[in-house]
């Protein structure tokens, strides 16, 4: 299993491997979430992608996990304000995924929604080149309900609220389209190096 650092390349000294604005949440993990926790099993979830691609696809369980599997190890960061430090979530890297449907040549963002109906929107770039998984696992223990099992986006180098919770599927766009929290104020991208919390940061 292939193994990803961070993506940050900043020494954690003190606080300085912290993003403007952020605390170290130490060994806990904040449950946020905008909708209930659904009731979701592994042999009820799927993962499709659709849009601008060259072959519409919808995986199951096995499906998935039949594709290259490899780990982030790294930091993670919520626009609420904490970070967690070391953190070690496998799956499967995004690209597999994309490498089957072949987006298409104008495909530049990608709408992310969960099985409960919670939407967040992503460049493609931010999707792509190794910077993003579908995690099954945390810490070598599959992904609890609460944050986002049995399978969550993982976009690490952006705030947590774009890794949506429960994901079901992208769908590719030649235009940006904003999501649920994008739509009521806060930034659409989130980089938390430049503090991108809200519209207009």
């Amino acid at each position: 299993m292939n193994v990803t650092r961070g993506f940050t390349g900043r020494p954690r000294v003190a606080d300085a491997g912290l993003p403007p604005g952020q605390y170290d949440a130490g060994e806990d993990w904040p449950v946020l979430s905008a909708e209930v926790t659904p009731d979701l099993s592994p042999a009820d979830w799927t993962f499709r992608i659709d849009g601008l691609v060259a072959a519409e696809r919808t995986w199951d369980w096995d499906e998935a996990h039949a594709l290259p599997e490899s780990a982030y190890e790294g930091d993670i960061h919520c626009v609420t304000g904490w970070s967690k430090f070391g953190v070690r979530f496998s799956g499967v890297p995004l690209d597999a995924f994309l490498d089957v449907v072949r987006p298409d040549a104008a495909a530049t963002h990608a709408v992310a929604y969960s099985h409960t109906g919670y939407t967040t929107n992503l460049p493609l770039a931010d999707l792509t080149g190794g910077r993003a998984w579908i995690a099954f696992a945390h810490d070598g223990k599959p992904l609890a309900p609460e944050h986002g099992g049995p399978a969550r986006l993982l976009v690490p180098h952006l705030y947590f609220w774009k890794s949506a919770k429960w994901i079901a599927g992208l769908r590719l766009l030649d235009h940006d389209e904003p999501g649920f929290w994008e739509r009521n104020g806060y930034h659409g991208r989130g980089n938390p190096w430049e503090e991108q919390r809200y519209s207009g940061d």
